[in-house]
């Protein structure tokens, strides 16, 4: 694993550590754990950058134990040079998981420059060659409008984003996107959160746990309409990226989420709407035998990748002519019977 390549005034020195970090659980989570280890190796990351598994450990507010229990997962991410990283659950657990991602960051080395992915993610090439800068934080740019949901009657995007920024003490026009038209989701800083980096994840983890518990626990008026589950963790992550001194596109377009790592979600959807090459780097990192050996006990992963559903869901669609809309696409494996997750 490796450093990033940065830009001469804000690089790190090419021996500094640089900490990757994903989370894995009992259950789906864990194989696509071993996956994205198997294809962090295999993408020739140098080994600068080390991959942490954070586990969260049992306790009350978890009804079953969430730790990988499968000792061929275990020893197989040990083989792949995985590290785990036990963390607690003092806030989230299991009634919102995606509250892991801001939780494990408190386990990780205090310090040293980090950067989170989802687990559902396929590292396609040396993440060396990102210039990631650790004192800009950004996320990813692969999303959708999907929160807020504006009602009819109900405060817009500018009074509801707005009355977070307040709430926060932010700058909410330093913000905007003026290149977008008012009351259209893109003009907002809105972010999917597969993934995140910045310099220190303790000070990240604070700013990210604290604006998420306040959003949770007292909204501004103005989100009274408003959802937070399954969103907050992707409501409080564009504050935390504007209070850092982030925004858009502090590493170049089409790297992350592109050509070096893909978000894939699901595997039916990566079937369905990624390129041929993310196909077939999925299936090189998932042919070794001794991944394939671990992979073939999640039924999803046997079926999509093993027995040849996959190929089955990329023939539904046309690869230059995709539905605009993820919906659009789910809904076309669904009613064919091919969505496993």
């Amino acid at each position: 694993m490796s450093l990033f390549t940065m830009p001469q005034n804000r690089a790190a020195s090419q021996s500094q550590r640089v900490n990757v970090l994903i989370v894995g659980q009992a259950g789906r989570l864990s194989y696509e754990a071993v996956l994205f280890a198997a294809s962090l190796v295999r993408s020739g990351t140098p080994e600068r950058f080390r991959l942490f598994v954070a586990e969260p450990q049992p306790g009350p507010l978890w009804e079953r134990d969430p730790r990988i229990k499968d000792p061929e997962v275990r020893a197989l991410l040990d083989q792949l040079g995985a590290r785990m990283l036990p963390f607690e659950s003092r806030h989230f657990g299991g009634a919102y998981p995606y509250g892991n991602k801001i939780e494990a960051l408190f386990a990780l080395p205090e310090g040293e420059p980090f950067v989170f992915f989802d687990t559902d993610t396929l590292i396609l090439d040396d993440l060396s060659g990102v210039p990631f800068d650790f004192d800009r934080p950004t996320a990813s740019m692969k999303r959708e409008g999907t929160w807020p949901e504006v009602e009819i009657y109900g405060p817009g995007y500018t009074a509801i984003w707005k009355s977070l920024y307040d709430r926060f003490g932010l700058d909410f026009d330093n913000s905007l996107d003026l290149d977008q038209p008012d009351e259209y989701w893109q003009r907002y800083l809105y972010f999917n959160a597969g993934f995140f980096f910045y310099r220190c994840p303790r000070v990240f983890g604070r700013r990210y746990l604290d604006y998420a518990l306040e959003i949770r626990d007292d909204p501004p008026e103005a989100l009274v309409l408003q959802s937070l589950d399954p969103w907050l963790d992707q409501v409080a992550l564009p504050l935390v990226i504007h209070a850092l001194g982030g925004g858009r596109w502090t590493v170049p377009e089409g790297l992350l989420d592109g050509t070096v790592s893909c978000h894939y979600r699901t595997l039916p959807l990566l079937y369905a709407r990624e390129r041929q090459a993310v196909v077939e780097r999925l299936e090189a990192v998932a042919a070794p035998n001794r991944v394939k050996k671990v992979l073939k006990q999640y039924d999803p992963f046997k079926r999509m990748i093993y027995q040849g559903r996959g190929h089955k869901v990329r023939a539904l669609f046309d690869q230059d002519d995709l539905p605009v809309r993820e919906k659009a696409i789910r809904n076309r494996i669904k009613r064919e019977g091919f969505w496993l997750r």
